[in-house]
């Protein structure tokens, strides 16, 4: 029996010596997985979602409120301030985290004691919304409706609106419709962003009794605001663009870039050419403030700045405000009093760097005479220029190596019953060179050049030549800038018109080689006349010359960007045969030959270089002229192009180009440069 229980004692004691280790390594792994998980589950927390769970936190305790800033001034080439801004005191409202429509009802009707805005346009339903934001009103509504048992809030509220909007006894007075259009604003604001609730005419009265209660308005502030302002006239404002107002906030058409961007819904932006084209240089950054939120009633207390936010950077243009001042208004006086005339343009370049130094133009109503300022239309609006391109001509010709400096004389006599102006009946067939014909402005000489470039069988029919000559024509006319985009840093240019071209169209080939066929921009033939001024090298014309900052005292600040000439192309020109142009230009104001079309520019010091235009044109079915003039000068230094047209002209008419830009050369050397330097 002993031996017995030994023996079972011995078993029991040895299962128990090999059972317990194996519990306690059990419990120790499972301890061990447990510990292992709540490691790993304490990494997902810290390392991979730390800073989400952080930036919960900060939304719960602390939010960035943003204030607006400054836009960027714009200046001329002298420093002079083309645009500027005008500071108004202004009422604001920043829209704390969960404010309810009720909240925003009591705050606006209270505010509404104190300032009235101006120009109040309230929708049905805008002012439904208004008046459901009352608790007592909207309880009233509810009672009077039956809603379906699986309606949602939002079917209920819209039921509501649509009760409120159709019902006629609900009427508002002046008092409520202002308080409408401050809930309006308010409710249209994002949480913690800041809108206008007046942005200019605050009165001292209202500034006062509004900061007097501000306590009571959670929210209301009183700021700043600006606006554009342009202290040197608003004749250049076309090119320079607009900014939209606080009321119209973000253009539709952009409103969801912008958003992603930053902007708030109302925020003021470009809407339209230096203004758009130069948004993210002009806009500045936002001021930004943290503010500490209250956990029980989510209001706004506690406010850090952080970031003072910086007024956007300014941009100084290559336009001279004087002269810009006085071209439009010789530009205006141009074309006045002349039957069918349709406007005037007029563009001033430097030749050697493509800076617009003034762009200016007008339309003109010819049925009453009104005139609308129109300097974008230098870029956008097309001309049949007449002769001015027969430097283009003549170049394409010797490119092409029909003539040559040494080999181009050719008679003058009407062709297929088109003549020069001073050979219609072919009583003055005269032989003359190329230089000779760009003074005379020899249609005939055209012409040929063309027939030449064509493959024309001297005594054949005109359909002897190829089709291909209009291309041959443009291509050449392409690389001084005539019918092409200039790439002028303005958006909306273009490229003018181009006249049907083939085998049945060929008469008009000869028209083109003389201007009178094909149509340009203003900007287009500056830009061919400078292509020739410097020796051929087509510019980008420019009218933003430095991005610049601002200094302490608010005033243009040190250069940040400057724009550098840009080479378009080259054109492939021997220098003797680019002489042979400057030679024909020069001798148009400054030759012996009888029939020179510019002998009335040969007063104008230093002297110029020009070829004048007069293309066929009509109105209406009444045949008129269009009058042009390109040029540069001095001739043997060009340092300025001047390029003017007058459409639609009485058909007599023929000095208005000629007195046009003896004005603005004068006015140029007046208030641009001194020609003393040049003499």
């Amino acid at each position: 029996m002993n031996n017995f229980l030994k023996k079972v004692f011995n078993s029991d004691g040895g299962s128990n010596k090999s059972r317990i280790p194996f519990r306690l390594n059990f419990i120790f792994i499972i301890v061990g997985i447990l510990f292992a998980v709540l490691v790993a589950q304490l990494a997902v927390l810290q390392i991979i979602n730390g800073n989400k769970y952080k930036a919960e936190v900060n939304r719960s305790d602390n939010a960035t409120k943003l204030g607006n800033v400054q836009r960027g001034m714009i200046y001329d080439s002298a420093g002079r301030v083309l645009v500027g801004n005008k500071s108004h005191q202004a009422i604001q409202y920043t829209k704390a985290l969960n404010v309810t429509s009720s909240e925003l009802y009591n705050i606006a009707n209270n505010l509404s004691k104190y300032i009235s805005l101006d120009d109040i346009a309230l929708t049905a339903g805008q002012k439904a919304e208004y008046y459901l934001a009352n608790p007592v009103n909207l309880k009233a509504v509810s009672s009077k409706l039956t809603f379906a048992k699986n309606a949602t809030p939002d079917d209920q509220y819209q039921k509501e609106l649509e009760y409120v909007k159709n019902d006629k006894d609900i009427k508002f007075n002046r008092r409520e419709k202002n308080a409408a259009a401050i809930f309006q604003k308010m409710s249209g604001a994002y949480q913690l962003s800041t809108t206008y609730i007046k942005s200019t005419g605050v009165t001292s009265r209202e500034l006062a009794e509004v900061g007097e209660h501000l306590s009571e308005m959670p929210g209301v502030q009183v700021g700043d605001s600006w606006t554009r302002d342009y202290p040197n006239g608003s004749s250049i404002q076309s090119i320079i663009g607009t900014v939209s107002s606080e009321k119209a906030g973000l253009p539709s058409d952009k409103i969801n870039s912008l958003l992603a961007q930053g902007y708030s819904r109302n925020d003021s932006v470009g809407q339209s050419y230096l203004e758009a084209k130069y948004e993210p240089v002009l806009r500045g950054s936002k001021s930004q403030t943290q503010v500490k939120i209250s956990s029980e009633n989510s209001s706004m207390s506690n406010m850090i700045k952080k970031y003072g936010g910086q007024k956007g950077d300014n941009l100084q243009l290559t336009i001279n405000s004087q002269f810009q001042k006085k071209l439009q208004e010789l530009v205006a006086n141009a074309d006045r009093g002349t039957g069918y005339s349709t406007g005037a343009y007029a563009v001033v370049m430097n030749p050697n760097n493509g800076a617009v130094i003034g762009l200016a133009g007008v339309d003109r109503n010819p049925s009453t005479g009104k005139e609308t300022p129109n300097a974008l239309g230098t870029i956008n609006s097309g001309i049949v220029m007449g002769s001015v391109v027969k430097g283009a001509t003549v170049s394409g010709a010797l490119m092409d190596k029909v003539i040559t400096p040494n080999n181009s004389v050719l008679v003058d006599k009407p062709i297929f019953g088109k003549s020069s102006w001073f050979n219609h009946g072919g009583s003055n067939d005269v032989a003359v060179d190329a230089s000779t014909a760009l003074e005379i402005s020899s249609n005939s000489y055209m012409m040929q050049l063309a027939m030449k470039e064509g493959g024309y069988k001297p005594g054949g029919p005109l359909t002897s030549m190829s089709p291909s000559v209009f291309g041959t024509l443009r291509g050449y006319f392409n690389q001084f800038g005539l019918g092409v985009k200039t790439g002028i840093d303005l958006p909306g240019e273009t490229t003018g018109f181009k006249g049907p071209s083939g085998i049945n169209n060929l008469g008009k080939a000869l028209d083109m080689s003389f201007g009178n066929y094909d149509s340009y921009t203003m900007m287009q033939v500056a830009q061919y006349m400078s292509t020739i001024a410097n020796g051929g090298y087509r510019i980008q014309p420019h009218i933003v010359q430095n991005i610049r900052g601002t200094n302490k005292d608010g005033k243009m600040g040190p250069v940040k960007y400057s724009v550098t000439p840009n080479v378009l192309n080259k054109i492939d020109i021997k220098p003797s045969e680019l002489a042979v142009v400057k030679k024909g230009l020069y001798n148009v104001v400054h030759g012996t030959n009888q029939f020179r079309t510019g002998m009335q520019l040969n007063e104008i010091k230093p002297e110029i270089s020009a070829k004048t235009g007069t293309a066929q044109s009509f109105y209406n079915g009444k045949e008129t002229v269009n009058l042009t003039l390109a040029s540069y000068a001095p001739s043997d230094n060009p340092q300025v192009v001047v390029a003017v047209a007058i459409p639609n002209l009485p058909v007599d008419s023929e000095s208005n180009n000629i007195v046009l830009a003896k004005q603005i050369y004068q006015a140029y050397w007046k208030y641009v440069q001194s020609s003393e330097d040049f003499k």
